[in-house]
C-alpha cells in the first residue's frame, strides 16, 4: 500500500479529527489518501473488537465519493460497513451509539467548501483523538498500512434519520407553550435534521437557507463568526420568533438568538442546560471547559452541583464526562455534550433543551436569559506572534501585581484579585495566540483586553 509523506501526514491529521483541502495529489484530502486513513483506522478498530462501521456523510460535493472510498478501505481489511448517506455529525453519533459500533463521519464543518474531514468514534461514539488513535494512524500512513489476507467486508445502506429524531425527542419531551422559531440551517445538515426532529405542533419554524449546498452560496455555516448570524438575527426579528436558532455546517453546533435578534452566548445556553440537569440528578457533576464564563461554575455551585473544568476540545471533553460520569458537558463554542446521548456532542438536543427551557415558562428569552448572564466577555481575539511562549509568559508578568492565581491547564489562565480573568493559549495549527477576557463590565473586559493585547502584540 501507497505511503504518504509525514508532512503531507501532519497537514491533514489534527488533534481531534482529520481536515484539509479536497484534490488530487501529495497533500491533499483524496480518495486514495482516505483509502488508507479508513484501512488504518479499520485495523485500530478490529483489534478492539469491532467488526462494523457506520459511515455518514455532509452536503459537500466531495462527500459522498469520499465516504464511499472511506467504505472501500475498512472493507479491505475484513471490516463490515454501514452507509448511512446525508447525516449531520450527532445523527452518525446516534448510529455508532444505538449499534455500538464505531462511526466516521465526512464533513469539515464550519469550514469552506473547499475542505472536507473525517471525525472518527469508537463504537458508542467515544472520541479518538491525538493520543488515542490518530497518532497511529499517522504512523502507518507513513510506514505503509498492512494489507489485510482474510475475507473483505460487505457494505450496506440504511437510513437512521427517523431513528435518531425519535430518540432526542424522547429525551426532551416538548410539553410546552407554542413557539415561533426561526431556524438558519446555513445550507448545513441542519436542513435535513430540523424538519425531522421539530415537528412537534407547539413549533411555527420559519426556515431560512435550508437547501442543501455544500457551496455554502448565502453565508459561511459558521455561527461563531458574528457576521455569519446577521441574516439569521434580522429574519427573527421579522417574522416575529420567539428565538432564533443558526446550525453550523455538520449541525452539531448550535447558536441562539432571542426574539430582539441578540446572541445568546454559549457559556449562557450551558448555564442554562446544566440548571435542568441538575433540578432533575442533584448533586451532578457538570464540565466546562476553561474559556466559559464564571457564571457557569458558580451556577453549578449554587445548585450543589460539582463543576469540573477541563481543557478546550472535544476529545478531551468526552473524556472527562466518561472519566466523572458527568451528566453534561459545555463549550465557549456552543459544543455541548450530553451522558443520555452517549457523552458525544448535540446542536439540535441543545436547542431542544433551549426550547423547553423557554417554553415551560412565559418569559421572552431576552428576559429570560439576564439570570445567567452575571459577566461580561471579550469573545476570542487572535493575534500572530512568532514567539507564542515568550509573548504568553510577557503577559504573565504583566499582569503579576494584580493576580490571584495562575494555572496552567490549557495555554495561561490568570485569575486577577478583583474576580476578572484572561486566558491566553496558543492554536495547535497556526502562529495565533487567542485572548480569552472576562469581567463584570464591558468598560473593565475593555481595559484588560488592551493591556493584554498591547504585551501580545509588543
Amino acid at each position: 500500500m501507497a505511503t504518504h509523506s509525514p508532512k503531507d501526514v501532519a497537514a491533514a491529521i489534527k488533534a481531534y479529527d482529520v481536515r484539509g483541502v479536497v484534490g488530487e495529489g501529495a497533500g491533499f484530502l483524496n480518495e486514495q489518501f482516505v483509502r488508507d486513513v479508513a484501512a488504518s483506522f479499520a485495523r485500530l478498530m478490529r483489534e478492539e473488537g469491532a467488526e462494523t462501521i457506520v459511515i455518514g456523510h455532509d452536503m459537500r460535493d466531495s462527500s459522498p465519493s469520499l465516504a464511499a472510498a472511506f467504505a472501500e478501505g475498512v472493507n479491505a481489511q475484513g471490516l463490515d460497513t454501514i452507509t448511512l448517506g446525508l447525516t449531520s455529525t450527532d445523527e452518525l453519533y446516534y448510529a455508532s451509539g444505538v449499534k455500538e459500533c464505531p462511526g466516521a463521519m465526512f464533513t469539515a464543518s464550519h469550514n469552506p467548501a473547499k475542505y472536507n474531514g473525517i471525525k472518527l468514534c469508537r463504537a458508542g461514539a467515544r472520541p479518538v483523538g491525538q493520543d488515542s488513535g490518530l497518532d497511529r494512524i499517522s504512523n502507518e500512513l507513513v510506514e505503509g498500512i498492512p494489507a489485510y489476507d482474510g475475507e473483505p467486508g460487505t457494505n450496506t445502506t440504511e437510513d437512521v434519520l427517523e431513528g435518531y429524531a425519535e430518540y432526542l425527542n424522547n429525551l426532551v419531551p416538548l410539553n410546552i407553550r407554542p413557539l415561533k422559531l426561526a431556524v438558519d440551517a446555513g445550507n448545513g445538515m441542519g436542513g435535513l435534521t430540523v424538519p425531522a426532529v421539530l415537528k412537534q405542533e407547539s413549533l411555527e419554524i420559519f426556515d431560512l437557507y435550508f437547501e442543501l449546498d455544500g457551496n455554502f452560496p448565502n453565508h459561511e455555516a459558521n455561527p461563531l463568526d458574528p457576521k455569519n448570524l446577521v441574516d439569521l438575527q434580522k429574519f427573527t426579528v421579522e417574522k416575529g420568533a420567539d428565538l432564533g436558532i443558526a446550525f453550523d455546517g455538520d449541525a452539531d453546533r448550535c447558536f441562539i438568538v432571542d426574539e430582539l435578534g441578540e446572541a445568546v452566548s454559549p457559556s449562557t445556553i450551558c448555564a442554562m442546560i446544566a440548571e435542568r440537569y441538575l433540578d432533575e440528578r442533584p448533586g451532578a457533576t457538570i464540565i466546562h471547559n476553561l474559556i466559559t464564563s464564571k457564571s457557569v461554575r458558580e451556577l453549578v455551585e449554587a445548585k450543589g452541583g460539582k463543576p469540573v473544568r477541563t481543557r478546550v476540545g472535544h476529545s478531551f471533553i468526552k473524556a472527562q464526562m466518561a472519566k466523572e460520569g458527568a451528566v453534561f458537558g459545555g463549550e465557549h463554542s456552543a459544543h455541548y455534550y450530553f451522558s443520555d446521548f452517549f457523552n458525544a456532542d448535540s446542536g439540535m438536543l441543545a436547542a431542544l433543551h433551549v426550547l423547553a427551557t423557554l417554553g415551560e415558562q412565559d418569559k421572552p428569552l431576552s428576559e429570560l436569559k439576564r439570570a445567567y448572564e452575571t459577566y461580561r466577555a471579550s469573545g476570542e481575539i487572535n493575534s500572530e506572534v512568532a514567539d507564542q511562549a515568550g509573548r504568553t509568559e510577557a503577559v504573565v508578568e504583566a499582569f503579576a501585581d494584580r493576580t490571584a492565581s495562575v494555572d496552567r491547564l490549557d495555554g495561561v489562565t490568570i485569575e486577577l484579585q478583583d474576580g476578572s480573568w484572561l486566558n491566553v493559549r496558543a492554536s495547535n495549527t497556526e502562529p495565533l495566540l487567542r485572548l480569552n477576557v472576562e469581567a463584570r463590565d464591558d468598560e473593565r473586559v475593555q481595559a484588560i483586553v488592551e493591556e493584554a493585547l498591547a504585551v501580545i502584540r509588543a
